[in-house]
């Protein structure tokens, strides 16, 4: 039992060091940064948009986002069981573009990206 808890003390006071060392390592130049979640090198998923079509992408977000509260609060608040059920659908409808607008965007990114 003892050798147990020398062990886990050792493992522990190595811990930090091993951290530290992995921390220091500078990221290479032609590698691109996958702990970001960015799939293009150095310009996240907005890097060649300018300042106005960034807004307007915002925007566009902020409205579906809003469009989707409201049916939820009009599904949460909905006594008829045949009328929840018609938001739901209509809610689920508007994910369903949603998903396929940003599938079509992340194919023609893929496309771009490829050339």
């Amino acid at each position: 039992m003892k050798h147990l808890y020398k062990s886990t003390a050792v493992l522990l006071l190595l811990l930090p060091i091993s951290m530290t060392s992995s921390a220091a390592e500078p990221q290479k130049a032609g590698e691109p940064m996958k702990e970001m979640g960015t799939h293009q090198q150095g310009m996240g998923m907005m890097g060649g948009m300018t300042e106005e079509q960034k807004t307007q992408h915002m925007r566009t977000m902020q409205e579906h986002m809003l469009t989707m509260h409201d049916l939820s609060n009009q599904i949460l608040s909905e006594k008829d069981a045949t009328k929840k059920e018609a938001l739901k659908n209509q809610q689920l409808e508007l994910m369903k573009s949603h998903h396929a607008q940003m599938m079509q965007h992340r194919q023609q990114k893929m496309q771009e990206h490829k050339k």
